[in-house]
């Protein structure tokens, strides 16, 4: 079992430029969050490497995404290379091991890692709207969508059910908008094509199931190391705004989903939000204070939030008040913004006596970093410039021979892997209308049916076998004579020889009657 209570750094430069004093990341205070900000080029993804290597070596579960794809060594053993020695005895880091790390590889798109999944309904309208781009009429589309599969008991799971959900209101557009307010057609019709331009571009992997088990990402070994969760994130990339959503929606999942825990002695797991800028380009206010809200609260679940980005300015100043751990690497500062953003990172920093920190930043060698990290009471250490330390796994990507080796060694192998379609949405809306389908089929055949079968040859027209009892109701009744009329002869014989006709007393009068008319001519 691995015990720790610090994470080692790096060291410090003293005033006569050796390095002696250990730079240390107190786990108690890990979960307050922190920054790793610096140019292209200046070691971030390095910083990043040997982070997630102390937590996991501290038992700590880790989430990080593989931008470039040189974070997948990690789960290599390190190599002895010169400069990596070189490194490990100019801050005195002995022993110096290296070590190979247990990694879990995901993929969005399930090639490079086991798959992983969200449901439309878990993403929610706000982020749903925020991944499309939506206008506020739109979004406003989208959660009237949310509300009707609440009611109409429809699972939104995968891409499909929306679509058909979507359709489903367009067709009934007079009903919802009477409920709840103008749904109009173009409205529809523009979220359509923007679900079909999503799918194009990836979305349709994101959504649907099995999804992503919170459990998967905080797993530890049998050593009692944490499991390092990697995001195979390069193709990821070419979509900023589904990257940064996804993110977005495995924080606020972990919000939810995670209990209170107050101030662990170690984080329970440790979140590393790589190119953080994506995350707020653009995005609205009721966004930027969502993100707030998780930052702010997120820590009390145990979890610590790294935020890894180019410029410090790139995150919001009400998001940058919550980050107590701070690495800041070399920045440029050729233009008026690259100006602003190095003297807002040097004001951001507990000032030192020995240097300028303004100054300090643009000279940062490769590997070097200002460092500020939380101490007792967890208040900010002066800022120190500090040589980073060496990594202890691979620097640099696996090969596709290893990737796969991991993948299927992983211990959630075969839990992902299979896409589960089950009754949602699409399948219900879809038998509703089959089912409506078939009863107007019946209805017309009946009516065709009752059509044919309505006149034979021995009904007259306005006799209708079918219709005669209903007929006979609506004929009217024949007139009342009223007073006495006198009948003729003629009529009252006829009557009489109707009463008569079927008894043979009758019929010898009848006989009688036409052989006297007879013999009378």
């Amino acid at each position: 079992m691995w015990q720790a209570e610090t994470l080692f750094v790096g060291a410090s430069r003293k005033p006569d430029d050796s390095y002696q004093k250990a730079e240390e990341l107190l786990l108690k205070y890990a979960n307050r969050h922190g920054l790793v900000t610096g140019a292209t080029g200046t070691g971030k993804t390095v910083t990043l490497q040997i982070l997630a290597e102390g937590f996991s070596n501290a038992g700590v579960p880790v989430f990080c995404a593989d931008v470039k794809g040189d974070l997948s060594g990690i789960a290599a053993m390190g190599e002895a290379k010169d400069v990596l020695l070189k490194r490990a005895e100019t801050i005195k880091l002995d022993p110096y091991e290296f070590q190979e790390f247990p990694v879990i590889f995901w993929d969005l798109f399930g090639e490079k890692g086991h798959p992983i999944r969200a449901t439309v309904s878990e993403m929610g309208p706000l982020l749903l709207s925020r991944l499309m781009n939506l206008s506020e009429a739109q979004e406003g589309v989208i959660n009237i969508a949310f509300r009707i599969a609440d009611e109409e008991g429809l699972l939104l799971l995968d891409m499909k059910d929306l679509q058909s959900l979507l359709a489903n209101m367009a067709e009934r557009a007079d009903e919802i908008g009477r409920r709840y307010g103008n749904v109009s057609k173009q409205s529809v019709g523009a979220i359509q094509r923007t679900l079909l331009v999503l799918e194009q571009q990836g979305g349709n992997h994101f959504f649907g199931e099995p999804a992503l088990k919170i459990d998967d990402i905080m797993r530890t070994t049998r050593d009692g190391r944490g499991a390092i969760s990697v995001l195979a994130a390069d193709r990821l990339m070419m979509n900023p705004r589904l990257y940064a959503t996804f993110l977005l929606w495995l924080l606020s999942e972990l919000f939810e989903e995670l209990p209170e825990v107050g101030d662990p002695d170690k984080p329970k797991l440790v979140f590393f939000f790589d190119e953080a800028h994506l995350l707020f380009d653009e995005a609205p206010k009721i966004l930027v204070d969502r993100v707030e809200q998780v930052v702010r609260l997120i820590r009390s679940k145990g979890v610590g939030v790294y935020f890894v980005t180019q410029n410090p300015l790139d995150v919001p100043d009400t998001v940058l008040a919550q980050l107590g751990n701070r690495v800041q690497h070399a920045l440029r500062a050729y233009t008026p913004r690259e100006q602003k953003a190095v003297k807002t990172a040097a004001e951001t920093f507990r000032p030192n006596p020995d240097f300028d920190a303004m100054e300090a930043i643009t000279g940062l060698g490769v590997g070097e970093a200002l460092v500020s990290l939380l101490e007792a009471k967890g208040v900010p250490s002066v800022v120190q410039r500090t040589l980073i330390r060496p990594p202890s796994s691979r620097m640099g990507v696996l090969t596709d021979e290893e990737r796969r080796k991991v993948t299927a060694d992983s211990p959630v192998s075969g839990l992902y892997d299979e896409t589960v379609d089950r009754e949602s949405a699409y399948e219900i809306l879809q038998k509703r209308a089959e089912d409506a389908m078939r009863a107007e089929e019946e209805v017309k055949r009946r009516e065709e049916e009752a059509e044919r079968s309505g006149r034979t040859r021995w009904t007259l027209p306005d006799f209708d076998d079918d219709d005669d009892d209903d007929r006979r109701s609506r004929r009217p009744a024949p007139r009342r004579r009223s007073g006495y009329q006198r009948q003729t002869v003629a009529e009252a014989a006829m009557k009489s020889i109707a009463r008569s006709v079927g008894s043979s007393v009758g019929r010898a009068i009848v006989r009688g009657i036409l052989g006297s008319l007879k013999k009378g001519r």
